[in-house]
């Protein structure tokens, strides 16, 4: 994991995953796993932004003008409160596009959560990575250049730190089978935000 998500990962222990476990209807130790993996998987397919100019633009304007990491002050709140109000489903959609439902239960698989709570899962952890990339963006002062080079350094240290998990999310990204995840993310991220 990068330290993006090593720290949302991090804030989202303890009551925070007491919250989700509820929603989603597990024990607190499979909602637990299932956070560490689904993070990561996220922030990985935003990551595949950093090889297209344009997806880095656009993600770039989107966390600038709306997620500044402010939903990172009160993680209780958010998850307590409505969280699909945060837009969840609509950051999913852009960022995997049609392959939301293979990305769903390939994490559901993995983590033993049933197919409809990992797709709850995401859509509460996707305004959270987003928040979290934002507050770095911010706190750091990157420019577009800055935040590609941040998501590169996110695949370098996610595979060097996990090679298996990465695999295992590199082989749920990688939609068309060819063995390379960056086209499959790429492609679907050049739409990223598009049309918000």
């Amino acid at each position: 994991m990068s330290f993006i998500t090593d720290m949302l990962v991090q804030q989202l222990s303890g009551n925070a995953a007491s919250q989700i476990s509820q929603k989603l209807g597990v024990d607190k130790g499979t909602a637990t796993q299932a956070i560490a993996m689904a993070a990561p998987l996220l922030m990985s397919a935003l990551a595949g932004n950093a090889s297209n100019p344009e997806g880095v633009k656009a993600l770039y304007q989107a966390l600038d003008q709306d997620h500044d990491g402010n939903i990172l002050d009160d993680v209780s709140g958010f998850l307590g409160g409505n969280p699909q109000a945060a837009n969840g489903a609509g950051i999913l959609g852009h960022v995997l596009g049609d392959k939301l439902g293979a990305v769903q239960n390939g994490l559901a698989q993995q983590t033993g959560l049933d197919a409809n709570a990992s797709g709850q899962l995401l859509e509460m952890l996707a305004p959270l990575v987003m928040g979290a990339l934002g507050q770095t963006q911010k706190q750091q002062g990157l420019d577009v250049s800055g935040l590609s080079d941040l998501l590169g350094n996110h695949q370098q240290a996610a595979q060097a730190s996990s090679p298996d998990m990465m695999g295992m999310l590199g082989g749920l990204l990688d939609m068309n089978k060819d063995g390379n995840v960056m086209d499959d993310v790429g492609r679907i991220a050049g739409q990223l935000f598009g049309g918000r």
